[in-house]
């Protein structure tokens, strides 16, 4: 098959993409990158308007007329690109929005590829109008946007998200729906909100590349390695205050017998080699289910602090806390938890060992590609 997969988050078409070329089939990926994450792309879409005098021009223009250019230039691109593009059997995009700009320009570079293919499909991957209704319906134990109802400042960080609930918005999704051959979930954060909607086909767990990521035996010597890596953008919805607040404490009881380390900001490749000597990697608390960094980390062999909720354990039929830590919304919680992997390393050896072997099992990008195709295929 032909096939082209538009937009880019933490990497989920790039594996897929490897995948399906491991399967003989052609694969073109065209995206952002994800901003500064800088994720591969055959064919990758600039951003003219993001610094200097350009980015000033386009807050002003707004401004004045309520007219965003970087989506015109978006879209200028995608036509220019879809020009060089013959025919696909499949278009897959990585979430309602894929670019990030205005919706009636989200809407045109659709119909531009889906003019390119004989079927589409939307994944339920990031944030988008079914995900954000239910967690606003508060039908989640807790998500993100937790931090949102229990605190009136965080609501600024909450506006592009809220978003998704805009008339405009639930206009492009009634659209999208209508036009589908259907969505796909990449984890249960997604799939729980997403079941028994119209044209859902169901969750394809995130593909995970096993034979690019070298499992990384965690030899505990004198100090635990604990890493925790901050996007500043997603700083509140991921939870990382109770990461942070949570190290102060270990950090005064355990100063011997731990090293941190912390970063902010920084693209996909130096993020994931930033913890390739840590034991202990810090994701994100508002989850269910583990995002794509976490899948990462654990194919490594990391012992990763993220969504491990009951549904999950459920579903893969797995004890808690055997192959990922279930992190929750709760300082004491999450400070217990990194005592008991201290005081005890050798259970971050046994976690390590079960984290790669759930990956390799349920994750490894050809297993899951081969899931893509069948689903494509009946639909």
């Amino acid at each position: 098959m032909k096939i082209l997969l538009v937009g880019e988050y933490s990497r989920l078409h790039n594996s897929l993409k490897e995948g399906l070329i491991k399967l003989n089939h052609e694969v073109v990926i065209i995206s952002t990158g994800d901003g500064f994450k800088n994720y591969d792309s055959d064919f990758k879409i600039k951003n003219y308007f993001h610094k200097g005098f350009l980015a000033k021009f386009k807050v002003l223009l707004y401004k004045v007329t309520s007219f965003n250019i970087e989506s015109l230039f978006t879209y200028w691109q995608c036509k220019k690109i879809a020009k060089s593009f013959d025919y696909f059997d499949v278009v897959q995009y990585i979430n309602e929005t894929p670019f990030n700009i205005s919706l009636n320009f989200e809407k045109k570079i659709i119909k531009l590829f889906n003019s390119k293919s004989k079927k589409n499909f939307f994944l339920a991957c990031g944030t988008d109008y079914v995900s954000v209704k239910y967690a606003y319906d508060k039908k989640f134990r807790y998500s993100i946007l937790t931090p949102y109802f229990y605190n009136n400042k965080n609501q600024k960080n909450y506006i592009h998200i809220l978003n998704k609930l805009s008339p405009s918005h639930i206009n492009l999704h009634n659209y999208i729906v209508k036009i589908t051959n259907g969505f796909i979930s990449s984890d249960f954060d997604y799939h729980i909100p997403y079941y028994k909607t119209p044209k859902y086909l169901g969750m394809i767990p995130n593909p995970i590349n096993c034979d690019k990521i070298a499992y990384i035996y965690p030899y505990v010597d004198n100090k635990l390695t604990i890493f925790h890596g901050i996007n500043t953008t997603n700083y509140t919805k991921k939870g990382n205050r109770f990461f942070e607040e949570a190290l102060e404490i270990i950090l005064k009881k355990y100063r011997d017998k731990i090293e941190v380390i912390q970063t902010k900001d920084v693209p996909y490749k130096e993020y994931i080699n930033n913890y390739n000597n840590a034991h202990i990697l810090l994701d994100q608390v508002y989850a269910y289910d583990q995002g794509y960094n976490a899948l990462e980390a654990m194919a490594k062999g990391k012992v990763v602090f993220t969504g491990a909720e009951q549904e999950w354990l459920e579903y893969y039929q797995i004890e808690d806390n055997t192959v990922a830590i279930n992190a929750l919304p709760n300082t004491r919680q999450i400070v217990e938890k990194l005592e008991l992997l201290i005081e005890n390393p050798k259970k971050v050896q046994l976690i390590s060992k079960n984290a790669r072997d759930f990956i390799e099992k349920n994750h490894h990008y050809i297993k899951i590609a081969t899931q893509y195709v069948d689903t494509w295929n009946a639909n």
